[in-house]
């Protein structure tokens, strides 16, 4: 597949440039990705060193799975990076949970705290639901104006000139309204202590 049949501006072409060798392609995907990326991550974290170390992984996990040819084009490359962090934060906290440390003398605790007999499929499904649950009601709550804004940025995928386009309003009155609802999403999960988790 020659790289002239994609459009410069889609994820796609820059994934054909990187797979072809060329580096500047995934430097491409990860400055286009990386602010919407991050800020997921950290919602759910809620710990910036930690938001850090798992936004890292994700990338590195990225570059392996298209060099191993991991990644079908299917006009969908953010969503595939996000379900790549989903799965990364729960292997982390699962992974935490199987490192605690429980008396040998509490043999059901051990029994069930075994990785061999998890349902891992069950657990992903509980812990996906419960963090689109908690961050809707997040969102919810803040301003219509801003709510507005993550939804067409975060769900629906829009460009900030989509959005403006959209909302008829200017592209910097688009990424200010972006700006105040993260401040405000942050705001709420430190000042509720909210847990978007399940333990």
């Amino acid at each position: 597949m020659k790289l002239e049949k994609f459009d410069l501006k889609s994820d796609q072409y820059y994934i054909e440039r990187f797979i072809s060798g060329d580096q500047s392609g995934i430097e491409m995907l990860i400055t286009r990705h990386k602010d919407r990326v991050y800020t997921y991550i950290y919602l759910i974290v809620k710990n910036k060193d930690l938001t850090e170390d798992i936004f890292q992984d994700v990338f590195i996990k990225v570059i392996q799975s298209l060099r191993a040819g991991k990644y079908r084009d299917n006009g969908k490359f953010l969503a595939w990076v996000f379900r790549i962090a989903h799965n990364l934060i729960i292997d982390h906290y699962r992974q935490e949970k199987m490192n605690k440390v429980y008396s040998n003398d509490d043999f059901e605790l051990d029994l069930f705290n075994s990785e061999k007999f998890s349902d891992d499929n069950c657990e992903d499904i509980m812990i996906r639901s419960q963090v689109h649950y908690e961050v809707k009601e997040l969102v919810d709550r803040l301003p219509s104006d801003q709510k507005e804004v993550i939804v067409l940025r975060h769900y629906k995928g829009l460009s900030f000139k989509e959005i403006a386009d959209d909302t008829d309003v200017s592209i910097n009155t688009a990424l200010g309204r972006m700006r105040y609802a993260l401040i405000n999403l942050r705001k709420m999960i430190e000042e509720k202590q909210l847990s978007l988790l399940i333990s």
